[in-house]
């Protein structure tokens, strides 16, 4: 017996979305899980893109396009009986798929650009380490994702001079403009948005610097399908200040000095010696005074 879909999702969908939308719906604390359904793009759309843009769109992600023009998912949680929104993938649609970093017609001749971030002394890539994508002509950078401000995924042609070289790569790009590489291919991207279940920052946990604390938070909650842990747990461990307290109080570990106090006496006793030494202090004073 078939399982019945969540309400608004056709089978292919479900089949698109790799059924996370049932392990997100079990989830404990999950509100509401939220998929935009988009038309497919036209194919005269793919090619008009391609010419105004001098590229080719990778094989899988025009095939994507030809099934879904973009991808939207949410997903929420709620707290105090309020929903919160949390999670969220996205793809940008055809027509959304801009270029970055390209000049545009409305700024200053002498304005500032992304290209002249371009360093020459910049390190290029060496053995394990790809090269990294640049602003300027040397690479074409369109945004897939972005990332509700905490980046931007991009589809990088790292070659495009004197022409575009077909090969693209999955490169995210973090607020402080460093790049990360992510994938080789779309169809690898697209299984780490699903996988991830879109939490915030999740792309942070391909960097050096980890996600913060707040987003390991949520991972800790809704943890990932997959995820490289090993990657996540020895580059975070790197950046997290551990206080050890047998370092940290070392040099205040020192021997107290003891200080000798009076033994304690009962209340019933300290009165008896009041009333003691003052009897025998005015019978002292009345034989003074006899004298």
């Amino acid at each position: 017996m078939e399982e019945k879909l969540p309400t608004g999702i056709k089978p292919y969908l479900d089949k698109l979305t790799l059924g996370v939308t049932r392990i997100l719906e079990t989830s404990p604390g999950v509100a509401e899980v939220t998929f935009v359904e988009k038309e497919p793009a036209e194919r005269h759309t793919i090619v008009s893109w391609e010419q105004k843009n001098s590229c080719v769109l990778p094989e899988d992600l025009k095939n994507f396009y030809l099934m879904t023009d973009g991808f939207q998912m949410t997903w929420s949680v709620k707290t105090d009986d309020t929903p919160m929104p949390l999670g969220s993938m996205v793809i940008n649609s055809v027509s959304k798929l801009c270029r970055l970093g390209g000049s545009s017609m409305y700024t200053l001749p002498s304005a500032p650009t992304l290209a002249d971030l371009e360093d020459d002394t910049d390190e290029e890539g060496n053995g394990d380490k790809p090269e990294k994508p640049h602003f300027d002509s040397r690479s074409l950078i369109f945004e897939l994702d972005p990332c509700n401000g905490n980046g931007k995924v991009c589809l990088v042609y790292k070659h495009a001079e004197p022409v575009v070289s077909p090969d693209t790569e999955i490169w995210f790009l973090d607020r402080a403009l460093y790049w990360h590489f992510l994938t080789k291919t779309f169809t690898a991207y697209y299984r780490l948005l699903i996988t991830h279940l879109g939490l915030p920052q999740w792309q942070y946990a391909f960097t050096s610097y980890g996600v913060s604390p707040q987003a390991k938070q949520w991972f800790n909650m809704y943890k990932p399908i997959t995820i490289n842990t090993a990657l996540l747990s020895e580059e975070t461990d790197s950046f997290v200040n551990k206080l050890d307290p047998n370092k940290v109080f070392k040099s205040k570990n020192k021997t107290p000095v003891l200080k000798k106090k009076p033994p304690s006496q009962p209340p019933g006793s300290q009165k008896s010696h009041t009333s003691t030494t003052s009897a025998k202090t005015s019978s002292l004073a009345g034989n003074s005074s006899r004298k």
